[in-house]
Parts: C-alpha cells; structure tokens; sequence
C-alpha cells in the first residue's frame, strides 16, 4: 500500500526567526543586519478565490484580530494558515521598517529602513474600515507597537470617518410671479482613504471573512 507523500517543510529563512513578541503573539526578529532595500521574504499560501475566502471564515470570531489574508489582486486572496511561511508573523508598526509590495499576483515584505541584528521587523496594516465593522472595531484592532508615532490602531484611516450632514438651503422668494423656489440640498461628497488599500486581504483588504478586506495581522 503506498504511503502519502509528505510536504518538505519551507526552508527557515536566513534573514529572520519567529519568537515571541511584546507587541503581539509571535513576531519575525532580524537574525542579521538587514540593509534597506533588502527583499525579506514573500508572503505564501494557500491562493483562493474571494468567495471563497469569505465562505471559509464566514464564521470567525469579529473579536480575534488575527488576520492571516492578503490580496493578492482582484480575484485572488492569499490564506497563510494554509501553506504559509514566517511571513504571516510580521506585526503591524505604525512606523515600521518594512512595507509590503504586491508584483504581478505576489505579495513580498521589503525591508525600508536598515535594520540591526535582534529587532523586530514590522510593517503598516493599513486595515480598511468597512461599513459593516462592530462598534469595538478600534479596541478590537488597537495598535500596540509602542512608536512615538503610533496612531493607536492597525485601521486605516485612523480614526472613523464622520458622516457628512446635508445643509439645508432655505427657501427663497422669487421676484417672477411671487412663485416660491425649491431649495436645494448640498451634495455630500465621499472622502478618499489615504495610504494603501489593505486589499479583500489590502484584503490589509478586509472584507466579509476574517478579515478578506484587511491588510492581514500576524
């Protein structure tokens, strides 16, 4: 009877090692001077599509903040819990010394700034908010990273949008026939997010699944 071949493990990576981290669960720590400029690693997976990604964490806990989804492009999402690498343990920094970079379908996390042997590499979520979000959104994705420029939360923008109220134009006589016009309500315009979008994955979009629309959390 033949045996099931197994899948060799991913080769550890000489730049980093997962251990854990002050800021959240596990974190990647530099094994060795990384230059700027260098390409870390890439982010791996299990590549599926949108409906699916939704479907499989339909029923996540809107409490846990592990985001381990990446978009990859339009049609496909990245599921690190399935086939992935020490990538999916890189913690958001609102000023982190690394930054994701998604070429033709991939997604690599590129170091930014020189980092020293020991530090931990962390880059910006930039998790969308979305419409649909549970009032403890900000206490459930707050940002520990302890930078003097943390904002205080892995969304982006930082803080929730405010409405916009229509203004009411009053009514006004018209000389012409002592006719009264109609007033006009001003048109409300929609704010455009700044930074990157954290795809269904940037996902660092988050969408309906465990956060499918949501740049992803390790």
């Amino acid at each position: 009877m033949a045996t099931a071949k197994k899948t060799p493990p991913n080769p550890p990576n000489k730049w980093i090692v997962v251990r854990r981290s002050k800021v959240h669960g596990n974190g990647c720590f530099a094994r060795r001077f990384i230059p700027k400029g260098t390409r870390v690693m890439e982010y791996v997976g299990e590549r599926i599509s949108h409906k699916e990604a939704d479907k499989r964490y339909e029923g996540a806990d809107v409490n846990d903040n592990h985001t381990f989804l990446f978009i990859a492009d339009r049609k496909t999402v990245i599921d690190a819990t399935r086939g992935g690498n020490e990538s999916r343990w890189v913690n958001h920094h609102c000023d982190g010394n690394c930054e994701s970079e998604t070429e033709k379908g991939r997604v690599f996390v590129d170091a930014i700034k020189d980092i020293q042997k020991g530090e931990e590499l962390g880059y910006d979520y930039q998790i969308g908010r979305d419409k649909n979000d549970p009032p403890n959104v900000d206490e459930i994705y707050a940002c520990r990273c302890g930078s003097p420029k943390c904002r205080g939360t892995m969304l982006w923008p930082a803080k929730r949008p405010k409405q916009a109220k229509r203004k009411k134009v009053a009514k006004r006589k018209t000389a012409a026939k002592g006719k009264k016009s109609k007033g006009k309500k001003s048109k409300v315009g929609k704010s455009v997010a700044k930074g990157k979008r954290v795809t269904a994955s940037t996902a660092a979009k988050r969408g309906k699944t465990g956060r499918s629309k949501a740049k992803r959390k390790a």
